[in-house]
């Protein structure tokens, strides 16, 4: 039985955005198909899907270096995650967290755990941007995955120093010197063994890469990644 509130505000589809049905939670019966978990065999420094069970890394990390030690991702970057994460992204749907949260919890709590982060570190944006939208999506999926796990979130740690442009709009080259000195951490020596990078979306890596080194620079030994989506091997 749902609560008052669900019945003054009935929980949605993260999809579609449609009303749930009683029996459902967090996905519509209609849109839970379209979903695609990332599965085996995956590339081991970014996570993303590769072909053939011998294939050891995608071809993105075959030919760049990573500064982060390895990540994983949940779901693949389709059309249904890409309406989710825009509506989550600039509609408001901030309470989408809470299911990116548990099921990122629930499908790779095990290899989190296994990395044992001291840290959930966000992605930062920028201060312009983050006024505009009025909350940083990355922070939202970082506290709700927090709730789970039980690593404390430090979203103070690392910020956005420059206003970037979107990555999207950007190549893979321009992507890059795109970032460059983008982060900077408050803190000049930072006393983390481990942490979680976390975000929403992984296409080229150059994101992660640039907030892996800035947090290294600063003292931490070990950043892992962990992205809501991740894009196609290319």
């Amino acid at each position: 039985m749902r609560s008052l509130i669900d019945l003054i505000f009935p929980p949605r589809c993260v999809v579609c955005d449609r009303i749930l049905k009683s029996h459902e939670t967090g996905v519509c019966a209609s849109c839970v198909g379209g979903l695609h978990r990332i599965g085996a065999p995956w590339c081991m420094k970014c996570g993303k899907e590769v072909r053939g069970e011998d294939t050891v890394y995608c071809s993105d990390c075959l030919t760049h270096r990573r500064d982060f030690d390895s990540g994983r991702s949940l779901f693949l970057y389709n059309e249904p995650m890409r309406k989710s994460i825009y509506r989550f992204k600039y509609n408001g749907r901030k309470e989408y967290a809470a299911y990116y949260g548990q099921e990122l919890a629930s499908s790779l709590g095990d290899w989190i755990r296994f990395v044992a982060p001291d840290a959930i570190i966000p992605v930062p944006i920028h201060e312009k941007r983050l006024k505009k939208r009025g909350y940083n999506q990355a922070e939202l999926i970082g506290r709700a995955l927090s709730r789970h796990v039980h690593v404390p979130v430090e979203s103070t740690l690392l910020s956005r120093v420059r206003e970037t442009a979107k990555q999207k709009e950007l190549d893979v080259s321009e992507r890059e010197n795109n970032l460059k000195k983008a982060f900077k951490t408050t803190r000049n020596d930072v006393k983390l063994n481990s942490v979680l990078l976390i975000d929403d979306i992984y296409t080229t890596g150059a994101t992660c890469d640039a907030a892996a080194r800035c947090l290294k620079e600063a003292g931490v030994r070990h950043v892992y990644v962990l992205t809501l989506c991740i894009g196609r091997n290319t």
